[in-house]
């Protein structure tokens, strides 16, 4: 099992990888979710605030796809539950 500042490192590298984001923060919520089954198994809940030129003309359910496939390596056992804040470049 991975720490959790390597948990974010592995995250960060595979959306800078696949969506080559502008901006993209990471953020660990898991301590807001102590005693929740996935908590007790170890993976971890994180808020993912990202802007991606890949998300231009897209919808929410399409960025966050988008989002879920580049980390699809890191469910369940890394990630249980994901806050997703996708942006495009153009949108505040």
């Amino acid at each position: 099992m991975m720490t959790n500042q390597e948990r974010i490192a592995a995250f960060q590298s595979s959306l800078q990888k696949q969506l080559q984001p502008s901006h993209l923060v990471i953020e660990d919520e898991s301590h807001l979710h102590a005693g929740h089954a996935g908590a007790a198994g170890g993976a971890g809940h994180f808020r993912i605030k990202i802007t991606a030129q890949a998300f231009m003309g897209l919808n929410s359910v399409a960025r966050h796809r988008l989002v879920y496939g580049a980390l699809k390596g890191f469910m369940p056992h890394e990630i249980h539950a994901l806050a997703i804040h996708a942006l495009a470049p153009n949108e505040s």
